[in-house]
């Protein structure tokens, strides 16, 4: 009689779920977001990597936009695959190494912000170096160069502390040697007002008057001091993804190991002859 209340008009045990599908898809399409959008970044670093002449090709690998695009791209399509299929699958293994992955990275980012923070004279020479390896290259990619320009014109700077920074360029070196037209002078985005060659041979005076002589490193703390706010913003916008994946992953384990339990229980009580 037990037996014939419980096969009644109402839902079997077989029928229940502890998955919720609001869980289930709600990460999904938040993966397949973010899943279509690394797809893009990869295909606009490589379309961008193919135009350069070969001569380019291995030049300055390490400030390539182009090549840290794909990076970041590659990165971002794995993990949000793991996250796609996982929970599409329902599977814990993808779940937890999308869990894991987007754990890391989040810890990565504040351990930077932190060490950033605390070691700001070592972060400081750390940028100075890489604006310089940039200075070098300037004439050897274009994606580089056309980023170097935009930077010294929206911060309205020269070089990485001060304009005479441009001498470790080749095409912009004030040694007689040089046989460039470029001799001596700075890249057009420094100007102020048409100049002639020459600039790094005047004094910080007599230059400020044609270009901007400061560096773009004092330039860039400062504006990091003037927009505490905004970068927090940012940051707090890159970090609320990463943990409402991190959650909804975790959620979604969960209720999978629950639904596993359950499958297993109604197995064994259906093997019961007393069942």
């Amino acid at each position: 009689m037990a037996r014939r209340a419980a096969g009644g008009g109402g839902p079997r045990a077989e029928d229940f779920s502890f998955v919720s599908p609001v869980v289930k898809y709600v990460l999904f399409f938040f993966n397949m977001l973010f899943w279509m959008i690394s797809m893009v970044m990869v295909a606009v670093g490589v379309y961008a990597r193919l135009l350069k002449h070969a001569e380019a090709a291995m030049a300055c690998l390490a400030v390539d936009p182009a090549i840290l695009l794909v990076v970041v791209g590659v990165l971002t399509f794995l993990i949000t695959f793991c996250g796609c299929v996982g929970s599409l699958r329902e599977n814990i293994c993808l779940l937890q190494a999308f869990s894991i992955c987007l754990t890391v990275i989040f810890l990565l980012q504040l351990a930077a912000g932190v060490l950033g923070f605390i070691f700001s004279d070592k972060a400081r020479g750390k940028v100075s170096e890489i604006i310089n390896g940039a200075i070098v290259h300037y004439r050897d990619d274009l994606d580089l160069q056309n980023l170097i320009d935009f930077g010294q014109k929206e911060f309205s700077c020269c070089g990485g502390v001060s304009y005479k920074d441009w001498s470790q360029n080749m095409y912009f070196n004030c040694t007689a040697a040089n046989p460039s037209r470029e001799r001596c002078s700075v890249p057009f985005s420094c100007c102020l007002q048409d100049a002639d060659e020459g600039m790094q041979a005047m004094s910080y005076l007599e230059a400020s008057a044609f270009i901007y002589t400061n560096g773009c490193i004092d330039k860039l703390v400062n504006w990091i001091h003037s927009n505490l706010f905004l970068l927090g913003g940012i940051a707090l916008g890159l970090a609320v993804p990463q943990l409402v994946g991190i959650l909804l992953a975790q959620i979604l384990i969960n209720q999978i190991r629950d639904q596993i339990k359950l499958q297993l229980y109604n197995q064994q009580h259906q093997a019961d002859p007393w069942y």
